[in-house]
């Protein structure tokens, strides 16, 4: 996206806090929330290797906030710009998995060194050397710091004896690469010997390596794409810059590959590409933002509550709504309009406040965004669906008719109800097609689906099972059914955690 442009930017990269452990070998299992019971619902992966979850009960940053700065924007269509929303500059992406541990025990046995060609041992020794040399010269901000960076150049100390000992030995060379990108947090951000960026180089490197050497480690993948994104932070809107953003991308890339179930990964490839959208010209920007969406979506379908790739989705929409009211709106009737993307962007926006209520960042975005929705609802549409009560109704009963979403279930609106026919005593007139109007009572749903049956009419298939049987609708249109898809999850999965009532004051209070 354009930075002469305001924008609602990526603003849920988040680091959980690492603590030091000295096991070498990779750590297994990452905890999360349990997930809403949806049969639609992939389970969580809880095996994934160094790839750390954010703790739901640890403290959210606290210092972003969204600052609308609207007399300084630019008009497009006569109309000011929105607001920007800015990013979380209190946190950053999920990073590696927590390195050595507070006990600050002496057990260890890997270490590293790196090359995407074999290396002779005189080589090798130069790299370990090098490496060593950069963690001995990083002494650490503070008094914690410092205390920390003992411990990584200890570990660090292990690691090389282990590549002395076994060249190959892949898992030395991947936590060794943790150390110097955990090292590169504890350098003073002026410091230029050594600098943040040659750590996390010689990171890269034995990353590299130890890929090469066991192509299959999808941890290390994850995380030198993280290495690989913080040295592209640095570098701004540069060509280089944009170079790593496509590495970055790459190794997500191939990390998703080899462990699919990782909505960490994919979220991280979207924010990925988020940042590379707004390098590249701008003929392959919306190429990539909508790419982008496409892996903030996956990371939520793992997930449903994965309130930061929530976010993040709400985010990169907020921009595409930007961009699109900058060149000068939807130009064909297929398009979707830019009030449509600010709709969608708020409708994200407050499903992960719901989530994540006392978090700032999220309570800062919902201030700017809550005017998109259509209040008192989450979210108004037109849905296909046969007669109430007639699933398997010829395709020429189906009729097209809006649709409303809250905290409390999706309901057909009906033509009486609008009008609020009342009969001859002053009361509403309950008629036999207002008692058949198509209600979904959020507790009652079992799983949301997509669907394709010769029953259906033509079009973007839509199944809500529920308690009661399911219920078959037909969306005007692949993104819309996505949308719908996601927002029925979403008020599905704030019911599950016990957050209606959060949900219920962004829409009606």
């Amino acid at each position: 996206m354009s930075t002469e442009e305001p924008q609602l930017q990526n603003g849920a990269e988040i680091e959980p806090e690492r603590t030091p452990e000295p096991n070498p070998a990779r750590e297994t299992a990452t905890t999360s929330e349990p997930e809403p019971n949806l049969a639609s619902q992939p389970e969580p992966d809880s095996t994934a290797l160094a790839i750390t979850d954010v703790d739901p009960n640890a403290q959210e940053p606290t210092d972003a906030s969204i600052q609308s700065n609207e007399a300084d924007k630019p008009q497009s269509n006569d109309q000011n710009a929105r607001p920007e929303l800015r990013k979380d500059e209190g946190s950053r992406t999920f990073t590696m998995r927590e390195l050595l541990s507070e006990s600050r025990s002496a057990e260890g046995d890997d270490a590293s060194s790196s090359q995407s060609q074999q290396s002779t041992p005189y080589h090798q020794a130069e790299q370990n050397s090098a490496a060593m040399e950069l963690i001995n010269s990083v002494t650490g901000a503070d008094e914690e710091g410092r205390s920390r960076q003992r411990i990584l150049t200890f570990a660090a100390k292990r690691y090389a004896s282990a590549i002395q000992r076994n060249p190959e030995d892949y898992d030395a060379l991947y936590n060794w690469a943790l150390v110097l990108q955990e090292s590169a947090d504890n350098v003073n951000p002026d410091s230029t010997s050594p600098s943040k960026d040659a750590l996390l180089e010689e990171a890269c490197k034995k990353y590299n390596e130890a890929t090469r050497l066991c192509p299959t480690l999808h941890d290390a993948f994850y995380n030198w794409a993280i290495a690989i994104s913080d040295r592209a932070k640095m570098r701004g809107r540069t060509k280089e810059a944009e170079e790593l953003w496509k590495q970055a991308t790459q190794n997500y890339e191939k990390a998703v590959q080899l462990n699919w179930n990782s909505p960490q990964a994919l979220n991280n490839w979207g924010l990925a590409l988020q940042e590379l959208s707004a390098i590249v010209p701008a003929r392959e920007e919306q190429t990539i933002v909508r790419i982008a969406i496409s892996k903030f979506r996956a990371a939520i379908q793992l997930q449903f509550d994965f309130h930061r790739a929530i976010y993040n989705l709400g985010t990169v929409l907020y921009g595409l709504a930007e961009d699109t009211l900058r060149t000068g709106g939807a130009t064909n009737p297929e398009d979707v309009s830019p009030d449509e993307f600010y709709s969608q962007s708020a409708i994200y926006i407050a499903a992960a406040h719901a989530l994540k209520p006392n978090y700032s960042v999220y309570s800062s975005a919902l201030r700017l965004v809550r005017s998109m929705l259509p209040l008192p609802y989450l979210k108004v549409g037109y849905l296909t669906a046969p007669p109430a009560g007639e699933p398997v109704a010829p395709h020429s009963d189906w009729k097209r008719s809006q649709y409303v979403l809250n905290h409390e279930g999706l309901q057909q609106v009906n033509k009486l109800e609008q009008k609020q026919v009342q009969n001859l005593l002053g009361r509403p007139d309950v008629t036999n097609s207002e008692k058949r109007a198509i209600k979904v009572d959020v507790p009652d749903i079992v799983s949301v689906s997509a669907c394709a049956d010769l029953t259906l009419p033509p079009g973007s298939g839509l199944c809500i099972d529920t308690i009661h049987g399911p219920f078959f609708l037909v969306a005007d249109s692949w993104e819309s059914l996505d949308g719908w898809l996601d927002a029925i999850r979403l008020v599905y999965t704030i019911y599950a955690r016990g957050k209606s009532e959060v949900l219920a004051g962004i829409v009606t209070g």
